[in-house]
């Protein structure tokens, strides 16, 4: 058997979360091929299989924890079976011997669960072999695996078995036990609220991830070590809008990318980190490191989370450039193939809640950044122009700043300079 390791990810890294294995056990796998989807605290990577052969023992299941280093898996070397086929050459037969084998005695402790099981017998019959994936849809779905049609090696019940029953209109048994009096309410004691005998209010217990502890850490050190403050203002968005109408056409026949806000905020971003560097600026111990360069965190929502990309020295790049950089991400991102690297670093941040409605928000700084830019969702609101009351698009503005460092008055105008530069486009070309 060659043993399947988790591989050393990075330097400081110790500990990784398995994630979704995408391959199950039994199937046959070539070398090179992607077993299974680990999650480390800054990205989530894939770990191929080191020899080509039949997938055997997957002794870490999902969501589970592992060192670096450990055995999660083992493959038994093979070549592949005639055919195609990934089913194992001698899968083990389901027999009455295996069916009647003795139960622990009583108080006894019981034996490891290894990664697929045996569920419980009724009746006699043998149940299949459930993967640990599909057992999990089938206590959410309230099924029984007796109830779902196996289609895996060995008689085994896969995930996408019980994905396709579901899908197909498939359902929980309806519950034998007869409905308690009194109108189909439960009162636990005098006095308790009532509940529906049919209502679900059960727990579920799932281990955070190792991106969101990193968030979650991250996110409180920002708040118990800075001292954070956010000032608002709001931008008229119908410059840029009929600018990128007037245009995206034309710039996705030339670039072969859409033409959309956030190159306009990047590009009014660095403007405005150029005119108040201390925005860009961290704090070192009793010093202030003053950073030459702009290098602006993208904040993406992926599969796994948010994650905030970093798109460096956005002072050199085009319109184009940075859209093409942020649509890699965005897809990157939504694959859980975010590298380490990508997240490191980064003198600024851009949070654009409006995608998903967010109206106005506070963001959080990402230390040791000094700052971050919120951007909302775009409504239309009656404004006064040249004494006129005009409908505009409309967006309100955040930037949240470390006042250690950013003083209110460089802050507000920080916030200006945004503004006044989104709402005349024209000033990112003749550098006014």
């Amino acid at each position: 058997m060659v043993e399947v390791k988790v591989p050393q990810v990075g330097e400081s890294i110790s500990e990784v979360q398995i994630g979704q294995w995408l391959k199950q056990e039994g199937d046959w796998v070539a070398a090179g091929d992607d077993l299974v989807d680990i999650e480390t605290e800054k990205a989530s990577v894939q770990v191929p299989a080191p020899e080509a052969g039949f997938l055997r023992n997957i002794r870490v299941p999902a969501d589970e924890f592992a060192a670096v280093g450990d055995t999660i898996a083992e493959i038994e070397p093979a070549p592949q079976p005639a055919g195609g086929s990934t089913a194992p050459p001698s899968a083990p037969a389901a027999t009455p011997e295996r069916a009647a084998a003795p139960e622990p005695a009583r108080g006894a402790e019981p034996a490891p669960t290894p990664a697929p099981h045996r569920a419980a017998e009724s009746n006699g019959a043998e149940e299949p072999i459930v993967m640990p994936a599909a057992q999990r849809l089938l206590s959410e779905h309230g099924l029984r695996a007796e109830q779902v049609p196996a289609s895996g090696p060995g008689g085994r019940l896969l995930k996408e078995d019980v994905v396709a029953f579901v899908g197909a209109g498939g359902a929980a048994a309806a519950p034998s036990a007869p409905a308690p009096a009194g109108g189909g309410l439960v009162a636990a004691a005098s006095g308790a609220s009532l509940v529906t005998a049919g209502s679900q209010r059960g727990e579920e217990v799932k281990p955070m991830s190792m991106i969101r502890r990193t968030i979650a850490a991250r996110l409180v050190e920002a708040q118990q070590t800075a001292a954070l403050l956010t000032t608002f203002n709001e931008v008229d968005m119908g410059p840029v809008m009929e600018l990128r109408k007037k245009y995206k056409d034309v710039f996705v026949e030339k670039h072969g990318v859409k033409l959309g806000f956030m190159s306009f905020f990047a590009k009014a971003v660095v403007e405005a980190l150029r005119r108040f560097p201390a925005v860009n600026a961290e704090i070192r111990g009793n010093h202030v490191v003053y950073r030459h360069y702009y290098d602006i965190g993208i904040a993406i929502g992926g599969g796994k989370g948010l994650v905030v990309p970093v798109v460096r020295n956005v002072e050199q790049m085009s319109f184009a450039d940075i859209e093409r950089a942020i649509a890699d991400y965005g897809r990157a991102a939504a694959e859980n193939r975010i590298n380490p690297q990508d997240l490191e670093g980064g003198t600024f941040t851009i949070s654009n809640g409006g995608v998903y409605g967010s109206l106005l928000s506070t963001p959080i700084v990402n230390p040791p950044q000094s700052g971050i830019l919120g951007l909302h969702a775009i409504q239309d609101r009656p404004m006064a122009v040249n004494g006129q009351v005009v409908i505009r698009p409309m967006m309100y503005l955040a930037l949240t700043y470390d006042h250690r460092i950013v003083d209110g008055r460089e802050a507000v105008s920080f916030l200006r300079t945004i503004k006044e530069t989104i709402e005349d486009p024209a000033r990112l070309f003749l550098e006014v």
